[in-house]
């Protein structure tokens, strides 16, 4: 997934940022190490409606397109940069989940085949 840094990230309802941005990308990157078979990435950033009681929300969303199923993750907080961080935490530990899974996949099937000999 080696592509413009800036072409995947949406701004609705928020001034673009450059620092922002620059996080979000240094934050996609990162997310490489984890998943390699990453194919596109979208970050969509966004305030979406005052609320009363609440005030000001944010709302940060990672779409991932992996090889097998898509993964969508969303968080939502006061400040834009905490929901920045959760999201990317979030599809952290998604993608490292699901790494091991399929190493976990992996090492059965080898197991397995090595009893039957």
């Amino acid at each position: 997934m080696k592509s413009a840094p800036y072409d995947n990230i949406v701004f609705r309802d928020i001034d673009k940022s450059a620092s922002l941005a620059d996080t979000v990308s240094k934050k996609l990157n990162k997310l490489e190490r984890y998943c390699g078979d990453i194919i596109r990435s979208r970050v969509v950033l966004e305030a979406p409606h005052q609320h009363k009681h609440k005030g000001k929300q944010y709302k940060a969303s990672v779409e991932l397109a992996v090889s097998g199923n898509p993964v969508t993750i969303s968080n939502e907080s006061d400040s834009i940069h905490r929901a920045v961080n959760g999201a990317f935490d979030s599809a952290e530990r998604c993608l490292k989940e699901r790494g091991g899974r399929r190493k976990s996949r992996r090492y059965q099937t080898a197991v397995v085949d090595s009893e039957i000999e």
